[in-house]
């Protein structure tokens, strides 16, 4: 079945919700030496898509379960009729603040933390702008949520499933790098495009993994840890010119 057009719109990089200012750990890695070409650019984005691209998919996949059972006004507390609601027993805005801070639990870095969610904050203003909604309200209340959450919510909204949130959260993961390669490098687009064709399989595949912890307990997603690109955030915060702003 073909993707509704507005889900279309979340994973387009045209979309104006700053991620074009943002390498995803791209830039520092390049100026580190770790990236110089085709070959090592794969691999960065293959380490990334299954680490940090993994976490991000599935707090996207976790947060549009949870904003459709809002939508849908079906969230319930534990100790009500029904039972557990998927999300832990939590309901409401508690299962946005335990969303949240599971974020911030998987981001170690200050830096990295401050790039999720500025670009959290972007995302959130121009999809309320294209579908205003409560939900998108109720995240509003937080002075800057993640991204993945943002993203998550978005795909909800606009009627797409957690499978549709984790596969948009994953092929960001690695498409918004590459794209940076291109202006960081001077890649042939050609080959880096070849390159994430080739990942298409393993980005299919996070997205699936990801996509199966979305009505799990928020407390047991995935936390796969990626250790440089921590430290690659932090150097760049520091770092006296900069193209990109993470």
């Amino acid at each position: 079945m073909a993707l509704p057009a507005p889900l279309l719109l979340l994973a387009d990089s045209r979309l104006p919700a700053g991620g074009h200012a943002h390498s995803g750990g791209l830039e520092p890695a390049a100026e580190a030496g770790a990236v110089t070409d085709l070959p090592t650019l794969t691999a960065f984005l293959r380490g990334r898509l299954a680490t940090t691209g993994l976490v991000a998919a599935a707090l996207s996949a976790a947060a549009c379960a949870h904003a459709a059972r809002t939508v849908d006004g079906t969230a319930r507390t534990r100790g009500e009729a029904g039972g557990d609601d998927g999300d832990g027993g939590l309901g409401g805005h508690e299962a946005w603040s335990v969303l949240d801070a599971e974020a911030d639990a998987r981001m170690p870095s200050p830096a990295g933390r401050r790039a999720s969610r500025a670009q959290g904050r972007s995302l959130l203003r121009a999809v309320r702008a294209m579908s205003p909604h409560p939900v998108l309200d109720a995240l509003a209340a937080f002075s800057a949520p993640h991204h993945p959450l943002v993203l998550g919510a978005a795909v909800a909204v606009t009627g797409g499933s957690p499978a549709d949130a984790a596969s948009i959260g994953a092929y960001g993961a690695v498409a918004g790098p590459a794209s940076a390669a291109v202006r960081l490098l001077g890649l042939d687009p050609l080959a880096v495009h070849r390159a994430l064709a080739d990942l298409a399989p393993q980005v299919d595949a996070v997205a699936a993994e990801a996509a199966g912890h979305a009505r799990g307990d928020p407390r047991e997603l995935p936390a796969a840890s990626a250790p440089a690109l921590d430290i690659f955030a932090e150097l760049h915060l520091q770092a006296d010119l900069r193209l990109f702003e993470s």
